[in-house]
């Protein structure tokens, strides 16, 4: 593992993780410290999670999920709250949802979403719901989405993506607007892209990419611009 220490402007070494892992999520929590959550080493789908601390460049285990998975998604929530959606088990596509308390350091197993999906996308909007969208289903690629509300810890339903897609990223706008973007449709890989309005529950096709991608990221830049990059390895 390395760290990049701004100050320095330079790279250096730092602990391990206490597993080795792949296909995993790790997420920035409020509190400054890493979740590192699921994947899988070898051939075990891990359900473990475990805590990077920045001031000490250690790692420590925290609770585990309740279900392993791999190609799931990790949002933290307005309340501090850890939202872990979907995957795979290497068996089944999984539906399920539950969420982190960093405080009590616990998983919390929730309603499931109305559909099961793995290489999906969950992005926090600005009025706190969770939009999840896209993914696979065993072999199908999804243009369904949904939203979850943590006030009542439920989902619903909400419009469809113009384009199935998984492997895409979604990016929130300054305008309170959910930019999709890329992926790999039900024929190759997509350049599409198209826009969420939470206000309507309904997406637009805007302007395509100049190149086709997938598995890459997309950074909001401060002039309200996205950009995004290509990795060619799964």
């Amino acid at each position: 593992m390395a760290i990049f220490k701004w100050f320095l402007l330079e790279w250096s070494n730092t602990g391990c993780m206490n597993n080795a892992r792949i296909h995993h999520k790790a997420f920035l929590l409020t509190n400054g410290k890493v979740l590192v959550t699921g994947g899988y080493a070898d051939s075990d789908i891990l359900h473990s999670a475990e805590l990077y601390d920045p001031l000490k460049e250690t790692w420590a285990t925290t609770g585990s999920m309740n279900n392993p998975r791999y190609g799931h998604t990790v949002s933290v929530l307005t309340n501090g709250k850890v939202l872990v959606t979907g995957g795979h088990n290497d068996t089944d596509t999984l539906n399920s949802a539950e969420l982190y308390d960093a405080g009590t350091e616990t998983w919390k197993a929730i309603s499931s979403m109305d559909k099961a999906r793995y290489y999906h996308t969950a992005s926090v909007l600005t009025n706190g719901k969770v939009l999840v969208t896209g993914g696979l289903r065993n072999d199908a690629i999804l243009n369904s989405t949904e939203l979850y509300d943590p006030l009542t810890e439920t989902w619903t339903t909400t419009g469809s993506m113009n384009n199935p897609r998984f492997d895409h990223t979604v990016s929130l706008l300054t305008n309170g607007k959910a930019l999709a973007a890329g992926g790999v449709g039900n024929i190759q890989e997509l350049n599409s892209a198209e826009l969420y309005d939470s206000l309507t529950e309904t997406w637009t096709t805007t302007g395509s990419m100049n190149n086709t991608r997938y598995y890459h990221t997309a950074s909001v830049l401060k002039k309200w611009k996205s950009i995004g990059y290509w990795w060619s390895w799964r």
